[in-house]
């Protein structure tokens, strides 16, 4: 099936209410909080819980990301797993269980003891609660943008789309502002002994305000499931397969940019912590500013023109965008580089989840669309971190972001110009 916008039949035409878009996007936003956290934080999480001598460095850092990059393989697994149960069940009691799971293991992270108190237990510890975050996060996003587009009213699936990508910027942009304040309001030596417990904490109020939407009223038929005499629909590999190389862009582009940035200026360009976290800022801002007027160009040009055009500039201005940053002579304007990388990613993840919902059918929606995003995200944005910080340890060279994010939106570039025979032939809504 193309991706350009396709007019609903159905009767209903009156959209779902601001509620109901929260409760489907809400989930999205505690996820990537934490997310943004683990990265903003890594390099005083690699002194706490993986520098056994306490002498944390670049060999702690990628032994940080190697955990964060462990949590991304779960997610797959989570996608298939509370997929198949929110395909059969109905979307909203599943998603329900989830943010309960995520924001519980997020705001546990916070109580973990260190190293220094427990020893080589404490990476374990660590790790295990990332493991569990992977597996809801697999389930959130595949159910959120199921839900969303569905109940989106005709014409407007890539704007209804969109806020679930927007929700990863508010989660981001809420992280990187939550790690700043913390890490101005408080010296290095408390911000290593205790005050990086509270941006994790702080997981628990938004996981309760989470639960509280989505354990609101049903807004509409379609948080059901499809139901149980609706013919069988294989799911295959193709389709995902297709769908993931043409998102894998807008994932390793989004967490090299938007995430990895602060920890990179740190090991990279020795830039002081505080400084490296306000960069993240504006990156992040610029990235919440495009996506949802991409979402909403993408309901009129179709999705995979717009995505294309972000895979296109991402493969072009990487480079130059990362040089600039790295350039003291224009610290300057340092901030309006970092907002326009954060605005290129943005072009792809407003139209990606509505062009990922319109690839499968309703029977096998959430599974099929969440396991393409969490393939993605595994391989693409959970080593993001690991790939880059070894690299330029390795290495040396200081432009490997920029490699990186440039060869995987490449990929996308060339998915994107092509269709499967499934799409061709199938109306997937």
């Amino acid at each position: 099936m193309e991706t350009r916008p396709v007019l609903g039949t159905g009767a209903r035409t009156r959209g779902p209410t601001v509620r109901a878009v929260a409760a489907g996007s809400v989930g999205n936003l505690v996820e990537w909080y934490e997310f943004g956290v683990y990265g903003f934080l890594a390099t005083v999480l690699a002194d706490r819980f993986f520098a056994p001598a306490g002498d944390g460095g670049a060999g702690a850092l990628v032994r940080t990301y190697a955990s964060f990059a462990l949590a991304f393989f779960f997610r797959p697994l989570g996608a298939w797993v509370f997929g198949r149960l929110g395909d059969r069940f109905g979307r909203r009691p599943v998603l329900i269980g989830v943010v309960a799971l995520m924001s519980g293991a997020t705001a546990l992270i916070g109580a973990l003891p260190t190293y220094g108190t427990v020893g080589a237990l404490a990476p374990w510890l660590l790790t295990s609660l990332r493991i569990v975050q992977g597996l809801a996060a697999g389930g959130e996003f595949g159910g959120a943008v199921a839900l969303l587009t569905e109940l989106a009213p005709p014409g407007r699936r890539g704007l209804y789309g969109a806020w679930q990508s927007f929700t990863v910027a508010l989660g981001l942009l809420a992280g990187a502002g939550v790690t700043a304040v913390t890490a101005t309001a408080l010296t290095g030596a408390q911000l290593a002994a205790w005050g990086w417990r509270l941006p994790f904490l702080l997981a628990l109020p938004l996981g309760l305000v989470a639960l509280w939407l989505r354990a609101g009223p049903a807004e509409e038929a379609s948080e059901r499931g499809p139901g149980r005499r609706e013919p069988a629909v294989r799911l295959g590999w193709r389709v995902p397969a297709l769908a993931a190389a043409r998102v894998m862009g807008w994932s390793a582009a989004g967490y090299t940019f938007l995430v990895v940035l602060p920890s990179y200026l740190q090991l990279a360009l020795h830039t002081d912590m505080r400084h490296a976290l306000l960069a993240a800022v504006p990156a992040n801002a610029g990235f919440a500013a495009v996506i949802l007027p991409a979402g909403l160009l993408s309901d009129r040009v179709g999705r995979r023109p717009v995505l294309l055009a972000g895979a296109v500039l991402v493969v072009v201005t990487a480079l130059p965008l990362l040089r600039l940053l790295q350039d003291p002579g224009v610290s300057g304007t340092a901030k309006g580089w970092a907002l326009a990388a954060g605005a290129v990613v943005g072009l792809m993840a407003g139209p990606g989840p509505a062009l990922l919902a319109e690839m499968f059918p309703k029977r096998v929606r959430w599974t099929g669309l969440g396991l393409a995003y969490a393939l993605s995200n595994a391989l693409f944005s959970g080593c993001a971190g690991l790939v880059v910080t070894e690299a330029v340890r390795r290495t040396g060279n200081p432009d490997v972001p920029a490699f990186y994010a440039a060869a995987a939106c490449a990929v996308s570039a060339v998915a994107l110009m092509g269709r499967s025979r499934e799409e061709v032939n199938r109306s997937c809504w």
